[in-house]
């Protein structure tokens, strides 16, 4: 039963076409891990126009701190105003003169959807810790229930990079006869133990802030610190050594206006690379909520797509949908070796799957920076 549903245009399926936050509420639901969230709230926005046959819809999934605004109408050409602004709109890969663009905020996040900072209805307070765990199965479980309130009978398409792409993945296993291609990005089936290991070093520099009092922080007085160091070496994971040295080198720093997390006085100077950093730790602050982090940074953990198949082959032999899968030279976070083995197991299991490879130095973070590029991958 629906809850409640807000902003929605009264009797109709057609959504603004402006930029405009909507957000869904329904009863409950059932967590892969045990137990349960009620209500749930989705944030999502939207582009373009649900046909009449309600298969024109393409879902665009988001990376870990990213949210619904992948497009922006008023600033269409602007990377900036949106995280994939550059690949949305009339004539681009995601054209909205023909397909109906959904992107939703992930639950346990902080950008309008039910997360560890939503107030508790049991309590009246924020969940905090209480939050239960979430996983990747979890959120598109929670899509699902998000495209059919929408009209939505098939998905045209899948899109996501990074957890986003692992989100994509699932899509395609858990519900093959509602897409018609899957387009994982920058993701592999599972997270190597590596890729793990930041994950759970970026996790602890949060709880170990004297601030984030185990997870019961008021709102603007949580574990700044800690987060913002988790952010600059998550930013390590999504570069390259060579993007890094074609950017900073050994170069100095020439505007050091950034404080370091601890707040204490530059030891011998400082290079470009460590104001660079800096800024990236405090701009995350500014936008995002510790407990997120440590929630969403763990359903990506925990992601396997095999996880409840008899194996790998199985769950993938589960895919009916055409697959593309990109990888990124560079990337550090999931090499693209991985990424094309993914690709080679669809084909040997009898998938229709696709392989493509951005040629780029900036790691993991190319397919939020390689428009050109981007946008020949997703015309294949």
């Amino acid at each position: 039963m629906v809850i409640q549903s807000e902003q929605r245009v009264a009797g109709s399926k057609q959504f603004a076409s402006a930029d405009q936050l909507f957000t869904y509420t329904f009863d409950s639901l059932p967590l892969e891990r045990g137990g349960q969230l009620a209500p749930v709230t989705l944030a999502f926005e939207t582009w373009g126009t649900l046909n009449a046959e309600g298969n024109n819809a393409i879902l665009i999934t988001h990376a870990l701190t990213g949210n619904s605004h992948a497009h922006d109408v008023q600033h269409p050409d602007d990377p900036k105003r949106a995280w994939w602004n550059p690949l949305i709109g009339p004539g681009r890969p995601f054209d909205t003169t023909h397909y109906f663009v959904i992107c939703s905020n992930v639950i346990g996040s902080c950008y309008g959807s039910t997360g560890p900072s939503s107030l508790d209805p049991l309590t009246g307070e924020p969940y905090g810790m209480r939050f239960p765990l979430v996983t990747i199965r979890d959120m598109v479980r929670a899509q699902r229930v998000l495209i059919e309130h929408l009209g939505v009978r098939q998905l045209a398409m899948v899109a996501g990079g990074s957890i986003g792409g692992q989100q994509a993945l699932e899509w395609g296993v858990a519900y093959p006869e509602l897409v018609q291609k899957v387009i994982v990005v920058a993701a592999t089936a599972a997270l190597t133990a590596q890729a793990i290991a930041f994950s759970e070093v970026e996790r602890q520099a949060i709880m170990v802030d004297p601030l984030w009092q185990r997870g019961n922080y008021d709102p603007g007085h949580g574990p700044e610190a800690g987060l913002s160091v988790a952010r600059m070496l998550a930013m390590i994971t999504y570069q390259s050594e060579e993007g890094m040295e074609m950017r900073f080198a050994r170069r100095h720093a020439s505007n050091r206006a950034v404080p370091a997390p601890s707040r204490a006085a530059d030891l011998g100077g400082r290079f470009d690379v460590e104001d660079y950093l800096y800024y990236q730790g405090e701009s995350l602050v500014k936008r995002f909520d510790a407990n997120s982090y440590l929630y969403i940074s763990r359903a990506m953990d925990l992601y396997d797509v095999s996880e409840g198949y008899p194996s790998l082959e199985a769950a993938l032999r589960r895919l009916r949908s055409k697959a593309l899968f990109i990888g990124i030279r560079s990337d550090f976070l999931f090499p693209p070796a991985h990424v094309r083995w993914l690709a080679d197991q669809v084909r040997l299991v009898g998938g229709d799957s696709t392989y493509v490879e951005l040629d780029s130095p900036h790691g993991h973070d190319a397919f939020l920076k390689e428009w050109g590029q981007m946008t020949n991958a997703l015309t294949i």
